[in-house]
């Protein structure tokens, strides 16, 4: 019984660290993306959403997806999804795409804006450590008081 006390904080831990990975990844990539240089008009070819949450008392999410394709300097065509741009962009726009000559299909289209993505990314890491100390802190209390009704 003791284990699932340390067992479950670890495993939360784990996912969080899983999550931060990818925030830190995600803002490389884009970062990355604006600082190559690199640009070329991409047409919107689809839109649409995805819902997360509504069960029972929860608080219903939506993302908006948009689908672009351009073709590359070299002449290579990509296409790619993104989540959370703007909902002004429909199929058929025509927008500016930033993206790295060594993976083009990691591009972005969202407007080059460092600071914003640097206090979102900072955000979502405080978060997360939020919850990695208050799993640490779990631990230590379920330690003391096994430590305590064991003696």
């Amino acid at each position: 019984m003791e284990a699932l006390f340390y067992i479950a904080p670890l495993l939360m831990i784990a996912i969080v660290a899983l999550g931060a990975t990818a925030v830190i990844r995600r803002s490389r990539q884009v970062n990355s993306a604006w600082s190559s240089g690199l640009t070329a008009e991409a047409r919107c070819l689809r839109t649409y959403t995805t819902t997360s949450g509504g069960a029972g008392d929860t608080m219903v999410s939506t993302t908006l997806h948009h689908v672009f394709e351009f073709t590359t300097r070299e002449g290579r065509t990509v296409r790619f999804e993104e989540r959370n741009g703007p909902g002004t962009t429909l199929e058929g726009d025509i927008v500016t795409v930033y993206y790295a000559a060594d993976h083009p299909e990691r591009a972005t289209a969202h407007a080059p804006s460092r600071g914003k993505l640097a206090a979102g990314a900072g955000c979502m890491l405080v978060f997360f450590g939020v919850i990695v100390a208050f799993c640490v802190f779990f631990m230590l209390v379920a330690h003391k008081m096994f430590d305590f009704m064991g003696s």
